[in-house]
């Protein structure tokens, strides 16, 4: 949380680096794709980052290899991961945030994001599973802040225990309770 003139606000820039996954697999351009979808499955994941030079030119993902290659019934050892890949490639600097990588994934509609550093070279990734996680740690922590403001309102209405109108109802454990109830429950 970060406090402001306005009063208290939640922080929400998360650096790239405290979510993206280290030391995707990539692969040279000129491999074949059988290589590839090896090594996608060694690595136990849906993509190659392809390489020329050491520089990000392109990415093989699933989808490519099933669509470009065994769709079309050719032969995975004959072709060459530089044919199928989709380019250029969209990557992200290293000093972005999750934000700024999760509008991009959006503007170019992408599952898949390099992540590189000054000097392009490929240092991590990011995924669209990477956004949920961050996304859903982020909707517990809200729903944790909600609810907890939610304890404090005064609210009137009908008592859910007893049945009794009162201007003095408070939400405890999903119930609006009127204060002689809270009372009885030594709660304040």
């Amino acid at each position: 949380m970060k406090k402001t003139n306005n009063g208290i606000r939640f922080e929400t820039r998360v650096p790239l680096n405290e979510v993206m996954q280290r030391n995707p697999t990539t692969i040279g351009s000129g491999a074949t794709v059988a290589k590839a979808a090896a090594t996608m499955c060694h690595d136990d994941v849906g993509s190659c980052i392809v390489l020329q030079r050491n520089l990000p030119i392109g990415i093989v993902t699933e989808q490519d290899i099933n669509c470009k290659v065994v769709a079309k019934d050719l032969k995975p050892g004959k072709v060459r991961v530089n044919e199928i890949m989709s380019t250029p490639l969209i990557t992200v600097r290293a000093d972005k945030t999750v934000g700024d990588a999760a509008h991009m994934m959006v503007k170019h509609r992408v599952r898949r994001l390099p992540v590189v550093d000054e000097e392009n070279k490929v240092i991590g990734i990011l995924t669209v599973r990477d956004l949920l996680t961050v996304s859903n740690e982020l909707n517990e922590l809200l729903a944790d802040l909600i609810e907890i403001n939610r304890e404090e309102v005064f609210e009137m209405g009908m008592c859910n225990r007893c049945s009794q109108m009162s201007d003095e109802l408070k939400r405890v454990d999903n119930m609006m309770l009127c204060a002689r109830c809270r009372e009885e429950d030594n709660i304040t």
